[in-house]
């Protein structure tokens, strides 16, 4: 009865018989498992997405401003970077700024 409980909601005979709900809910839970796996890459790709676009719209690439970001020591992670770059886009100049000045501080240590 668990089984057909968990198997409410199927179409046809995959919510009323017990071999089809088996297996039925065997592949979902498998599909499951798998996907909450690739659910974080996916989302790391969207944020790297979503602070490119903004920094280059603000004159730089994400690769020259997250490499800014850590030589000022700026420890927001890309979760809330891509928040900040998609909501506040003030807020995000300024750490593009601050992420060249370092930039800059970096060049002229290593010349």
């Amino acid at each position: 009865m668990r089984t057909l409980k968990a198997a409410k909601g199927f179409r046809m005979r995959r919510s009323k018989l017990y071999r089809y709900a088996a297996d039925a809910l065997d592949h979902g839970r498998a599909y499951a498992f798998r996907d909450r796996k690739t659910k974080k890459p996916n989302f790391r790709a969207l944020w790297q997405i979503r602070i490119n676009a903004a920094a280059r719209a603000a004159g730089t690439t994400y690769s020259r401003f997250m490499e800014g970001l850590k030589a000022a020591k700026v420890t927001l992670d890309r979760k809330i970077l891509a928040d900040i770059a998609a909501r506040d886009a003030a807020a995000f100049t300024e750490l593009v700024k601050i992420a060249q000045g370092a930039l800059k501080s970096k060049a002229t240590a290593k010349a």
